[in-house]
């Protein structure tokens, strides 16, 4: 006659890996794997990505369709089905008597003599039933925590998959671009055009090898959970003296650290993505980049800006570091020389720049009414009186307010979509000198916010612009530092 466990083998055999329940018309691919052929299907309908799919089970790839009916395995189902899984009470080893109560102390099944023997005299009891009523009720409850936590994760994976397809699409549009650009540039960028599109494969092979560590992390995730939770359902369907059996160990098991969503894809990579569409399409304009930056690529810098003090408006107060700078309660008695604001409540960074490609980070913190500007401005830029924050009058900014940005140009532009929250938000700030380029970014995922038209700055020396409006107080940080009671706060970060 077949033992518990043999019983309990056949019927584990016999379930379906997808729905952990008894396979239902099952299938077999090619790798030798079976499910049910409804779950296989619906399956192969919610995955996120194009055909061949794969096995749930062993990851190698199949095509829909590619399955066929299992009838042998159909015949043990249902042979399976009929046999009652044993369910006999276990009795105590070493008394021979029924597990009647449950101890509280050594949380273990005890019977009514080892009740009474000096291990277990002093210690609180109670009825098994009991015991295991409540024991499943704390194991319940856990499981919709696990199965919550699964899900989240596969609403992870199903995110990441989405963003891979749309940056390899990307990838395949600037493939298409290069090829018809170095058709028309003949023997001189030949080598070059195989340069860049061996770049492009580079960055082809990162996404996809980050792509797979990055679902082949929540695929072990999600595995490990659907184990855990089979064993846990499992668990509560045993009888009480089976089921509270090392119930210490099945608590432990069940308490997992919360799962921490790996990043997938880096916002310097959506940024070298987002340089290598940034080419201009006239072929002048390509022969003269080329023929300049072909033997010294230029490096993008991160520059360390701080602020000058001698061009802040007198209503603006500089740390002594320069790293930070607020509105001050008073109009301070500053000498009025030439290069400092009047009217417009701006300050710019100490650094110039005349050549070569740089950015900062700044860190924008809205309350109501908040406003500020963040950007380039020319040396030359007027600092008396009014100003008009437009490329015309040498300034490339974009006004951040509490819910949305506009680009200072003639007419402003706004731009959309944004979410904007009242948290703190991060901007890079873009500057390519000799493509005459100025751009900011979204710093928290790489995304663009707005970029410039292509301008010329004619070697003249452009330096970093903040400015701070007055909507209720408002300030302007270089670094963290603490700050109550205002509305807006800009911090250059390190």
């Amino acid at each position: 006659m077949a033992t518990t466990k043999q019983v309990k083998d056949l019927q584990e055999a016999v379930i379906c890996s997808i729905c952990l329940d008894y396979f239902n018309d099952p299938v077999i691919l090619k790798c030798g794997h079976n499910f049910c052929r409804s779950c296989i299907t619906q399956y192969c309908k919610d995955s996120r990505i194009s055909p061949p799919y794969s096995c749930p089970q062993c990851r190698e790839r199949f095509r829909k369709g590619e399955f066929h009916p299992n009838w042998q395995l159909r015949n043990v189902v249902d042979i399976a089905k009929k046999i009652p899984e044993p369910r006999g009470k276990k009795t105590c080893e070493k008394h021979v008597e029924l597990l009647k109560l449950f101890c509280e102390v050594d949380q273990t099944p005890i019977c009514l003599v080892c009740r009474e023997s000096r291990s277990h005299k002093e210690h609180s009891v109670v009825p098994i039933e009991e015991a295991a009523l409540d024991y499943q009720n704390q194991i319940r409850s856990r499981l919709e925590s696990l199965k919550k936590e699964r899900d989240e994760i596969l609403s992870y994976k199903s995110s990441g998959e989405n963003t891979s397809q749309e940056l390899l699409k990307q990838l395949q549009t600037e493939k298409q671009i290069i090829v018809s650009e170095f058709q028309q540039l003949r023997q001189f960028l030949v080598e070059q055009e195989q340069l860049l599109l061996d770049q492009l494969e580079k960055l082809n092979q990162e996404i996809e090898k980050r792509r797979a560590e990055y679902v082949a992390k929540l695929s072990e995730e999600i595995a490990s959970f659907s184990s855990l939770i089979s064993e846990m359902e499992q668990k509560c369907q045993l009888p009480a003296s089976e089921f509270l059996q090392d119930i210490k160990g099945t608590l432990s098991r069940c308490e997992r650290k919360k799962f921490q969503n790996p990043v997938a894809f880096s916002s310097e990579l959506k940024w070298r993505i987002w340089e290598s569409s940034q080419r201009n399409a006239s072929l002048e304009t390509i022969m003269k980049k080329f023929t300049d930056s072909l033997s010294s690529r230029q490096q993008l810098d991160k520059a360390n800006v701080t602020l000058d003090p001698d061009v802040a408006h007198p209503e603006l107060l500089v740390s002594a570091d320069q790293k930070s700078v607020r509105w001050g309660p008073t109009h301070q008695a500053l000498p009025n020389n030439p290069e400092r604001f009047d009217t417009v409540h701006c300050v710019l960074g100490c650094e110039g720049f005349t050549s070569g490609r740089h950015y900062w980070e700044v860190e924008v913190e809205m309350e109501d009414w908040g406003l500020c500007a963040v950007g380039v401005a020319r040396e030359s830029v007027n600092r008396k009186g009014g100003i008009s924050f437009i490329p015309e009058q040498g300034i490339w900014a974009v006004r951040c307010s509490e819910d949305r940005y506009r680009a200072l140009t003639s007419p402003e532009q706004r731009i959309t979509p944004l979410s904007l929250s009242r948290e703190p938000r991060r901007i890079w700030v873009y500057l390519d000198y000799e493509e005459g380029r100025v751009a900011l970014f979204d710093a928290s995922n790489g995304d663009p916010i707005f970029t410039f038209p292509p301008a010329s700055f004619a070697g003249e020396r452009i330096r970093s612009l903040f400015w701070v409006g007055r909507g209720g107080s408002s300030s302007m940080l270089l670094h963290h530092f603490s700050l109550l009671g205002q509305r807006c706060r800009l911090t250059l970060c390190p």
